[in-house]
């Protein structure tokens, strides 16, 4: 049995790692007038600004963790915590558009090897019976990031230059990176000596590469639909090779026989559906309280706070009870109240009260911190020890790409009811927008709540259906 005090250190290492990387996820989406305007960026290089993170920290999810599984956790996290305090520092100094592009992508990559191995790391540290509250506390670190991101944006903004969105992290970094090195030791279960499926990383990276770049294609206009429709295909045909040829692989990049488990499928499918449910609703409660109700963007950062208490309160004790009682229970109650929340924000108008706006807040937080531990734990725990790595980078793929699916679904989703040249506009640069178009938006609004919460519903169904944990991994 591991000492206690190095299971903390696991947990309090990697929860500042995602914490780091979840803000930077977010965190240039209200700053992109101002990232913009002193670049002279225009609105397709902007998009590039946070999809570059998004594909720097997804295409080589799988790569990162294999790579773990053979050669260990610690040195991969080590690095993984260097590169983005480089890629930090880099962007904040960056000069033209291109060049924070381009670092943004290292920042991404570095966030990604924080992200897949910290969950990695904390299985390999703990028992069945108290992993679902460390996995708690270091996804519920991640997420806040996520959301923090949009609104310590604004607060950085109002004080100081758009640099400093980025050179905060350095300092941060630089302690992380020593104390990774200094503190953390190699215990995980490990396939040393074995190849890697080069193959399968290159067919892997030009499917979600090509999957990624079409959503962002077709959701922004910043291409012709045709070059949308055929990175589709070209994701499409890369994904069937690459599926052909780890399934006749003697050393696989993804060990596809992982899917064959009933729990490990149902938890990566209800994740995947949670996710693009959940993605884009801060960005829209942050458009609704400054668009509609003419906030400031740090005033409607201080109007999301009773959702980030609520989510921050509920996910280490969902954690901890679904360590007694199983994760059925939190999963599927914390699903059914993040539907009921969006339900309800699709009612919400121009006039409602904020104490109701408090209540759906809350309760978004309270359904969403239930499901994310227990499901993650439920996920985690149903793999061999000896894939942990590869089944934490997997589960992160779909993590990312719920992500970027989440915030295009919604955009395509108001474009129903608003121009779309006014959408993305909005997106991009949270612009004042005409009274006589408020009212539609308000309605797109509406409407993107209400499909996503159908959406989240439907997950309920995975997630049911995955029954119970059997694998003992400890």
């Amino acid at each position: 049995m591991l000492h206690l005090q190095y299971k903390w250190t696991v947990l309090t290492v990697t929860t500042v790692g995602v914490l780091m990387a979840g803000i930077d996820s977010r965190i240039v989406l209200i700053g992109f007038p101002q990232v913009a305007s002193a670049l002279g960026a225009d609105v397709e290089q902007a998009i590039w600004f946070t999809q570059a993170y998004v594909l720097g920290s997804t295409a080589a999810l799988l790569l990162i963790g294999r790579i773990t599984d053979i050669v260990g956790r610690v040195k991969i996290y080590t690095s993984g915590f260097l590169i983005f305090t480089i890629g930090s520092a880099l962007t904040s100094l960056a000069q033209d558009p291109t060049q924070v592009i381009l670092f943004r992508g290292i920042q991404g990559l570095g966030a990604a090897i924080l992200f897949t191995n910290s969950v990695a790391m904390i299985v390999d540290a703990t028992s069945k019976n108290e992993r679902g509250f460390a996995l708690g506390v270091n996804q519920i670190a991640f997420r806040f990031g996520t959301m923090t991101g949009l609104t310590i944006s604004g607060v950085i903004l109002f004080f100081l230059d758009w640099r400093a969105l980025f050179y905060i992290n350095v300092p941060i970094g630089i302690f992380g990176t020593a104390w990774a090195h200094r503190r953390l030791k190699e215990i995980a279960s490990l396939e040393k000596g074995a190849p890697i499926d080069w193959a399968g990383f290159v067919t892997f990276t030009i499917s979600i590469t090509s999957f990624l770049l079409a959503l962002t294609f077709a959701a922004y206009g910043v291409a012709e639909q045709i070059t949308a429709y055929g990175l589709l295909i070209i994701s499409t045909i890369s994904l069937g090779i690459f599926i052909v040829y780890e399934r006749r692989s003697k050393h696989p990049l993804l060990d596809l026989s992982l899917l064959r488990i009933r729990e490990f499928t149902g938890g990566l499918i209800a994740q995947l559906l949670n996710t693009i449910a959940w993605g884009a609703v801060l960005l829209l409660l942050s458009l609704y309280f400054q668009l509609v109700l003419g906030l400031t963007p740090l005033e409607a950062g201080i109007r999301i706070i009773p959702f980030e208490i609520a989510f921050l309160a509920a996910g280490p004790v969902s954690g901890r009870l679904s360590d007694r009682f199983g994760h059925l229970p939190f999963t599927t109650s914390g699903l059914a109240l993040t539907s009921i929340s969006l339900y309800f924000f699709s009612t919400a108008g121009e006039f409602t009260p904020y104490s109701h706006l408090v209540i759906y807040m809350m309760l978004l937080g309270v359904g969403t911190g239930m499901f994310i531990s227990p499901n993650i734990s439920s996920i985690m725990g149903s793999v061999p020890a000896q894939r942990t790595g590869i089944a934490s980078a997997f589960r992160a793929v779909f993590f990312n790409v719920g992500l970027t699916i989440s915030l295009n679904l919604a955009v395509l989703i108001m474009t129903f009811t608003v121009p779309y040249a006014l959408i993305t506009k909005i997106v991009l640069s949270t612009l004042i927008i005409p009274e006589v178009d408020k009212t539609p938006f308000l309605e797109g609004l509406k409407n993107t709540y209400f499909w996503l919460a159908l959406l989240n519903t439907v997950a309920i169904l995975p997630s049911m259906l995955r029954g119970s944990n059997t694998r003992e991994n400890k």
